[in-house]
């Protein structure tokens, strides 16, 4: 077998990388929030122990179950067990403790929805953002 020449071998990196690329590209849609969906499992102050000062946004969560759990979330725990929305982020576990996609985007959620936006509107402006 020839040595692979340099243009060969960065023309066989292209190749191998547009589709992984292509695929980043393409985010999956944003869930349904689901029918009667509560905050009821978002973390309390005191389930939070270790992240006290995380307390006001998992409040501002469980105060909006219903514009959160419309939301993908981008930081990729989409493949986690158990995982429907960004509300999911801040469910059981809380990925959102540790992760700073989450709570970003679960603040610009609760602050734009403060201001009166629209589940789409929210949803446009954390693509913007985060995707």
């Amino acid at each position: 077998m020839p040595p692979l020449s340099r243009r060969r071998f960065l023309f066989s990196c292209v190749l191998v990388a547009v589709p992984v690329w292509r695929a980043e590209a393409e985010p999956t849609p944003h869930p349904s929030p689901r029918p009667g969906i509560t905050g009821a499992k978002v973390l309390t102050r005191e389930q939070l122990g270790d992240a006290p000062g995380l307390a006001p946004l998992f409040d501002s969560v469980r105060a909006i179950p219903e514009v959160v759990d419309g939301i993908r979330c981008n930081c990729g725990c989409a493949s986690n067990p158990g995982y429907y929305s960004l509300l999911s982020c801040f469910e059981g576990e809380a990925m959102a403790r540790h992760c700073g996609v989450c709570q970003g985007q679960a603040r610009l959620a609760v602050r734009l929805h403060k201001e009166g936006k629209t589940l789409d509107e929210v949803r446009a402006a954390i693509d913007a953002k985060f995707a």
